[in-house]
């Protein structure tokens, strides 16, 4: 099960993102992450935990951006882990 919600604005979309999460948060709780447009870049910031620590780790960043994704997920497949959690990105 998992919980997804994007973002397309002139608003810093993290924030927009986070708080998205948090509503989603019951449809999948060990891990999240998001994925951003910076610079012409694909940024991605994950983490196995509650959305709250993935907050926790973005604010050390600061990041800004217009348009992003959020996901959730609960693990029916492979542990609860930074290398699981979603957005995954394939380079």
């Amino acid at each position: 099960m998992c919980g997804i919600i994007g973002y397309i604005g002139k608003r810093n979309a993290i924030p927009v993102l986070i708080n998205g999460l948090k509503r989603l948060e019951y449809r999948g709780y060990d891990s999240a992450g998001i994925s951003f447009l910076k610079d012409n870049n694909i940024g991605v910031r994950r983490c196995a935990g509650k959305i709250k620590d993935l907050e926790t780790l973005i604010k050390k960043e600061r990041l800004k951006s217009t348009i992003g994704i959020g996901h959730t997920r609960w693990a029916t497949h492979g542990r609860p882990s930074e290398e699981n959690a979603h957005p995954h990105r394939a380079d």
